[in-house]
Formats: C-alpha cells, sequence, structure tokens
C-alpha cells in the first residue's frame, strides 16, 4: 500500500543496534526507509547493519554518546551527509538503574535523565531543520509503560519516561505546522537484554507477566517494526502527540 511506502525517507534511529530499537528499524527499512543506526558500539552497530541489509534495505550506522549533546548534532549531521536528507527520528536509546528511591544517587538520577530524556530533547532539536525541510518529518519516541505506572525499584527511570510523554506533546504542538509528526511508543514487557536483569532482581516476573497480559506472552522486539512503520507513514499524517501501548494489553488488564 503506498500510504506505508517509505522508499526514498531516511531514518535514524538510536540505540537501533539490538532490542526494540532493531524491531524499529526493522519496521522501517521493510517499508523500503533507509536506515542509519546510531549506538555506543562499532560491534553492534556493524551486526545491525548487516542484518537490515539482509532485508535488501540500504543501511549504515554511526557512533554516538547520546548523554553528548554535540555528539547528537555530529549523529544528525552524519546522517544527513551520508544520505542527503532525514525524515524520521526514532529516539529509542535508554538506560535504567534500579534502586529504591531512598537509595539512589545523584549520578544514578543524572544518568538515567540524560540517556532517556534529555537526549530525546537535543536529537530532535539537532534534527528539526532536517526534518522540517520537506514537509514530512517524524518523531517516534520511546517511553514505556513506566510513563504510566509506578513501581519500587524504578524512580528515576519512571521519571524520565513519563516525561518523554509530555515532551512529545509539547514538540507535536510545536511542531506540527512544520510538517512534523511527534509520537510515543509505550513499551510493555519485551524481552530484551535490558529485562533480563529485571527477570533476576523480581521474582516470579517472568510468570507475573505471562498471567497478566491477555496476549499470554512477552513481548519481542517483532512487536516493534509495525507501530514503527505506521508512525513514519503517511498513513499517521494526521496523527501526532499520541502515546500508544505495544504491551499486549498489559496496562488495561485489571
Amino acid at each position: 500500500m503506498t500510504m506505508f511506502d517509505l522508499t526514498g525517507r531516511v531514518a535514524l534511529v538510536t540505540g537501533g543496534n539490538g532490542g526494540i530499537g532493531l524491531g524499529f528499524a526493522r519496521g522501517l527499512a521493510k517499508c523500503g526507509a533507509a536506515v542509519m543506526v546510531a549506538g555506543r558500539s562499532e560491534a553492534k552497530n556493524a551486526a545491525a547493519v548487516a542484518a537490515l541489509r539482509a532485508l535488501g534495505a540500504t543501511a549504515d550506522s554511526v557512533t554516538v554518546d547520546v548523554t553528548s549533546r554535540e555528539s547528537l548534532a555530529a549523529m544528525v549531521e552524519a546522517t544527513a551527509a551520508r544520505f542527503g536528507r532525514l525524515d524520521i527520528l526514532v529516539n529509542n536509546a535508554g538506560t535504567n538503574i534500579r534502586r529504591r528511591p531512598e537509595e539512589v544517587t545523584p549520578e544514578d538520577w543524572h544518568t538515567v535523565l540524560n540517556t532517556n530524556l534529555t537526549s530525546t530533547m537535543f536529537a530532535s532539536q539537532a534534527a528539526y531543520p532536517h526534518l522540517k525541510a520537506h514537509g514530512v518529518g517524524r518523531i517516534i519516541n520511546n517511553g514505556s509503560m513506566l510513563s504510566i505506572f509506578g513501581m519500587p525499584l524504578h524512580a528515576a527511570y519512571a521519571s524520565s519516561k513519563g516525561a518523554v510523554v509530555q515532551l512529545t506533546k509539547s514538540l507535536a504542538t510545536a511542531w506540527a505546522k512544520d510538517g512534523i509528526t511527534v509520537n510515543c511508543v509505550l513499551p510493555g514487557w519485551i524481552d530484551t537484554e535490558l529485562t533480563i536483569r529485571a527477570r533476576q532482581d523480581i521474582p516470579g516476573l517472568q510468570e507475573k507477566v505471562e498471567q497478566r497480559a491477555p496476549a499470554g506472552r512477552w513481548g519481542t522486539p517483532a512487536d516493534f517494526e509495525g507501530i514503527a512503520a505506521f508512525f513514519a507513514s503517511d498513513a499517521a499524517a494526521y496523527v501526532t502527540g499520541t502515546a500508544v501501548a505495544v504491551d499486549g494489553g498489559y496496562s488495561v488488564s485489571g
């Protein structure tokens, strides 16, 4: 369907070298977008690029430190230089430090917020003129079910992800006139490297998720291919400022 055709458009995915980020990247690539993978690890970046090229996609990678505004700006310019334009920015890079609130250090707090929230702001700011240039700009932010829930070991993470939702709304209202849509995805419990530790720290978590989620399973990175394709496409041209849960029904289950 032509409304989902991303041929000729260029996507940049932070943290796109694994997990949910690679799921986003695969969905965009399958619809025809050229994809720049941005991550800290050159080895993981290279593996992700190889996986995307195996799909027939045009793909490349750039090394980035998302906690550095200068590095984010360089990432954006490298993408535009490599592919000649930038149409889609996926702010996916994130981290978590699990501690009870009374144990959170200033270093913990700033590490999580700088990685999850501040990077989203300044990557978007750097990308703005490129996204505006062709009038079909798309920003997809990665939030979390903890944007709407609370958990005792996730004070910094939940705060950062809740703020990502509000930042999404602010950017959406500011940049709609420029032809840029800004939306947010709220992943539930997804089977990735980042959740291995959670299953170790929280006894019975695997079973609890399977029991509560109406889908009866944990999510996988492949579950994010479709939502990325939709938000990036012309099909979602009138959709902006939204936050959509991709959680198998976990957040609506009583």
